[in-house]
């Protein structure tokens, strides 16, 4: 994470924390229509909930915390509102064919 920038102001920083929201927003968007995609390859709602899937998910994402020296537990908390939210957006789309 080297490309951290150095602000030299409160302001500077608060701009650089919106960029990063405003990234994170999109990047959580681009998340939510690849899941939407993935309930066409799946046969059953056990297989949209795939829980399998969410542990491994929450292993790296706990791991990668753990690298990028932030508290784990709070990326877990995170991750799992965001994927509990997501797991239904794809039940809905797998009962409604695709046709979400």
């Amino acid at each position: 994470m080297s490309d951290i920038k150095k602000c030299n102001s409160l302001q500077e920083v608060r701009d650089e924390i919106d960029t990063i929201d405003a990234q994170l927003v999109e990047l959580i968007a681009k998340r939510s229509h690849l899941i939407r995609q993935a309930a066409a390859f799946k046969n059953s709602v056990d297989e949209v909930k795939a829980q399998d899937r969410i542990d491994d998910i929450m292993q790296k994402v706990r791991s990668k915390a753990i690298e990028y020296n932030i508290n784990p537990n709070m990326i877990s908390e995170l991750f799992t509102i965001m994927i509990d939210e997501m797991v239904e957006t794809e039940i809905a789309e797998f009962r409604n064919g695709g046709n979400f």
